[in-house]
C-alpha cells in the first residue's frame, strides 16, 4: 500500500481531538483558531501510538471459509439453519411454502439450533424498551401501542403484508401462546414482534459505509464496504445470533445480513446484486411519528425483492420517505451504481429543514464539507447534500467522515485486501479513559458487523464481531456470492 503512515496517523488524531472538542457551528470548517489544549494534570488525549494497531494486519482480498458444525431442517423443509463457526446460515423457502409455513418453521428451527434464544434475547428486548422509553416503569402499554399500530401498517400493506402473516406465526411459535410484558425469561408474542419493530421503533444504530470504484479500485470494478454500529446488548447478545439468511423467492431473492429471527433488512443483497443497509441520521428537531407512518425496513425488504438496480430501490425509497417514522439513510449499490438515499420524515421537509434526495458522487456538498475523491461514495449519520439539514459538526459524524476521506485519499487504488487493512487500522477501543473514548474512531466498541461486498467476484465477506465483543484480531468470512 502507499499510505504515508507518519502523516495519515497524525492528520487522523488532529482531526479527532480537534472535531470531537472543539464548538465549531453546523457547516463551518474546523480550524485552530482560539483552541487551547486542556488545562489539567490528566491530558484528555490519546498518544498516537495508543490509537492505531500495532502491527495492522494484512489482509488477504479473500476470505475465510467457515467449517459447518450441524444442520438443522424442518420437518417440511421450510427452514433449514446450519450452525457455522460465526455464524448461522438460514435458508427460507418461500418458493414451496406459504409466509405462514416459514415463520412457523424459522421459529421452531432457531429454538432447536439455539435452545437458550428466549434466555439471551429477553433481556436484550428490554435494554432497547428502555432506552426508547426512559421514562417508562412498568406500564409497558405505551410500547405495544407503538409496536402494534406499526405492524397493523404492515399488515394493511399489500405490498408487505406476507411479511406480517410470516411474522406473526414466527412470533406465535416462539412464544408459545405466551403473552405480555414480563422479564421472565421466557419471550411472549409482543416481545418477539418488538423484536423485528427496534429499527422503526426503538432506533438503535449508527453505522457508516464507503463504496469504491474506477479510479480507486485495482479491478476497476465496486467494492463496497459497511460497518454495522448496533446495540450490541449488555452481554453482547447479538453477537451470539450473527445471521446470513437467503430468502429463496426465485427472481425475488435476497441475501440478508442481520440477526437470527430478525425479520425486516438491517443489510441485504439481491440476486441481482442491489446491496442495501440501514445507517441512522441523528435529525435535530424532528419529533416522533408513528401512527399512520410506514416502516422503512420493510418497504426496503419489498424494494430488493422487485427492483433489479440500485436506481430503482433509491428512488422507491426517497419517494416513500416523508412518510416513514425516523430520518435516515441507505447505502445503496449495485455493480454500477452507489448511491446514498438521504431520507427526510415529513416533520423534517414540512418546515423546510429537511430534505430527500438520492445522492451520488456528484451531488454538492454541504457548506464546509469536502470530499476529495472521485470514483467513491461516504455515507455516516447525517445528511450531507447541499441544502439538507447540517446536523453534521461538531460530532463523532464530522470525525468519521474525515477519517474516511484521509484514509482514501492516502492510496491510489484499493484492493479488497487493502481496503479491509485500513477499515481495521485503528484500535477498536482507542483512546479509552475511564471507558469513555477520547478518540472516535470509525470501528469501534458498537460495531456488530463489517461487511465487503466485491464486485468484481460477487462475493461477500463479513467479519462478525465475537460473543466476547469487539476486538482487533479481525476476521473476515466468505458467507458466499450474492
Amino acid at each position: 500500500m502507499k499510505n504515508k503512515e507518519l502523516i495519515r496517523r497524525m492528520s487522523a488524531v488532529a482531526l479527532s481531538v480537534l472535531l470531537g472538542a472543539t464548538a465549531t457551528g453546523c457547516g463551518e470548517k474546523a480550524t485552530y483558531d482560539d483552541f487551547n489544549f486542556p488545562q489539567s494534570s490528566e491530558s484528555s488525549l490519546a498518544a498516537v501510538s495508543n490509537t492505531y494497531v500495532d502491527n495492522p494486519i494484512k489482509f488477504e482480498d479473500a476470505g475465510t471459509l467457515d467449517k459447518e458444525l450441524g444442520t438443522y431442517t424442518s420437518k417440511d423443509k421450510a427452514c433449514t439453519i446450519k450452525k457455522m463457526e460465526h455464524y448461522y446460515d438460514v435458508t427460507l423457502d418461500y418458493e414451496n411454502h406459504t409466509p405462514e409455513e416459514v415463520g412457523t418453521a424459522y421459529a421452531e428451527m432457531i429454538m432447536e439450533v439455539y435452545p437458550d434464544i428466549h434466555e439471551s434475547i429477553e433481556p436484550y428486548i428490554y435494554e432497547n424498551i428502555y432506552a426508547g422509553f426512559p421514562a417508562l416503569v412498568d406500564d409497558y402499554d405505551p410500547v405495544w401501542e407503538r409496536i402494534s399500530t406499526l405492524a397493523k401498517v404492515v399488515e394493511e400493506d399489500d405490498k408487505l403484508s406476507d411479511y406480517w402473516k410470516e411474522l406473526n406465526a414466527y412470533a406465535e411459535t416462539l412464544s408459545g401462546g405466551v403473552h405480555g410484558y414480563a422479564q421472565d425469561g421466557t419471550i411472549s408474542y409482543e416481545e418477539a414482534v418488538t423484536f423485528c419493530f427496534i429499527p422503526e421503533a426503538l432506533r438503535g444504530t449508527a453505522c457508516s459505509a464507503l463504496s469504491l470504484w474506477g479510479s480507486k479500485t485495482e479491478s476497476g470494478d465496486r467494492i463496497t464496504s459497511r460497518l454495522l454500529d448496533w446495540r450490541l446488548g449488555s452481554d453482547n447478545q447479538m453477537c451470539k445470533l450473527h445471521a446470513i439468511i437467503h430468502a429463496k423467492k426465485g427472481e425475488h431473492s435476497y441475501t440478508g445480513i442481520s440477526f437470527l429471527g430478525f425479520e425486516s433488512i438491517v443489510s441485504a443483497i439481491n440476486d441481482d446484486g442491489v446491496f442495501a443497509a440501514i445507517l441512522d441520521v441523528g435529525s435535530q428537531n424532528e419529533t416522533y411519528v408513528y401512527k399512520d407512518r410506514k416502516c422503512y425496513t420493510y418497504d426496503l425488504r419489498y424494494a430488493l425483492e422487485e427492483y433489479d438496480t440500485a436506481k430503482e430501490v433509491g428512488d422507491f425509497m426517497v419517494d416513500n420517505s416523508a412518510n416513514y417514522t425516523w430520518s435516515h439513510n441507505l447505502i445503496i449499490t449495485d455493480k454500477d451504481s452507489s448511491y446514498c438515499a438521504e431520507d427526510a420524515v415529513s416533520q423534517l421537509q414540512d418546515k423546510g429543514k429537511g430534505y430527500s434526495i438520492l445522492r451520488d458522487n456528484e451531488t454538492p456538498l454541504l457548506s464546509g464539507v469536502t470530499w476529495d475523491n472521485p470514483d467513491s461514495l461516504c455515507v455516516v449519520n447525517t445528511f450531507v447534500s447541499k441544502g439538507n439539514q447540517d446536523d453534521f459538526f461538531p460530532d463523532y459524524n464530522a470525525v468519521r467522515w474525515n477519517k474516511y476521506n484521509e484514509w482514501v485519499s492516502g492510496e491510489d487504488k484499493f484492493t479488497v485486501g487493502e481496503l479491509k487493512t485500513v477499515l481495521c487500522q485503528e484500535k477498536v477501543s482507542q483512546g479509552q479513559v475511564n471507558g469513555e473514548a477520547k478518540v472516535e474512531n470509525v470501528r469501534n466498541m458498537g460495531t456488530s458487523q463489517m461487511i465487503i461486498v466485491d464486485y468484481h467476484t460477487g462475493r461477500i465477506q463479513v467479519a462478525f464481531t465475537p460473543e466476547t465483543g469487539p476486538t482487533d484480531d479481525v476476521v473476515f468470512t466468505d458467507v458466499g456470492e450474492y
